[in-house]
């Protein structure tokens, strides 16, 4: 008997077809949201023209797969849901050259409470508190890194930082 007649011959690897441009982008928008920037400097990593990257990108954003709104308000969701404050999630918006007024949107339609955020944080990274001024220094830093406003970080730290046990 053959190694055919048993289904036992070896198997032959596809060939890889070169995907274009467009599949390439879509493959990277199917696993999570990008900005067109972010987009198209990924295609150039991949070896895909500078033209052909921003015509993919553009190509796409007509057809609604990618769209900057979105991923404003994707970002600053995951962000804040990590543990970062409003200050660091501008900032990074930034980076993705949103237009102004995205970044402004996406900020205030966020429907969590960021000195709550701050709490959980404080409450994962020091699950004890912080009595002593070093534990508190520290925790201060943590937030600030973090990029939460100085209001809440005096408001949690200083004085009431036993409390957020209780509102974790």
């Amino acid at each position: 008997m053959d190694d055919d007649d048993q289904g036992t011959a070896p198997k032959r690897r596809a060939r890889r077809v070169e995907q274009t441009p467009v599949q390439r982008a879509l493959g990277l928008l199917v696993r999570r949201e990008h900005s067109r920037l972010e987009l198209t400097r990924k295609l150039a990593v991949r070896g895909v023209e500078r033209e052909d990257a921003q015509a993919a990108v553009d190509k796409l954003s007509q057809a609604g797969w990618q769209d900057e709104q979105r991923f404003a308000h994707s970002l600053v969701r995951n962000r804040a849901a990590a543990g970062y404050g409003p200050l660091h999630i501008r900032a990074e918006l930034g980076t993705h050259r949103l237009p102004a007024e995205l970044v402004a949107e996406a900020m205030t339609q966020y429907e969590g409470d960021w000195q709550q955020n701050a709490c959980d944080l404080l409450a994962r990274r020091f699950p004890h508190g912080v009595e002593e001024m070093v534990q508190k220094r520290k925790a201060m830093d943590l937030l600030a890194r973090r990029g939460f406003p100085m209001e809440i970080i005096r408001r949690l730290v200083q004085g009431r930082v036993q409390d957020w046990d209780d509102q974790a």
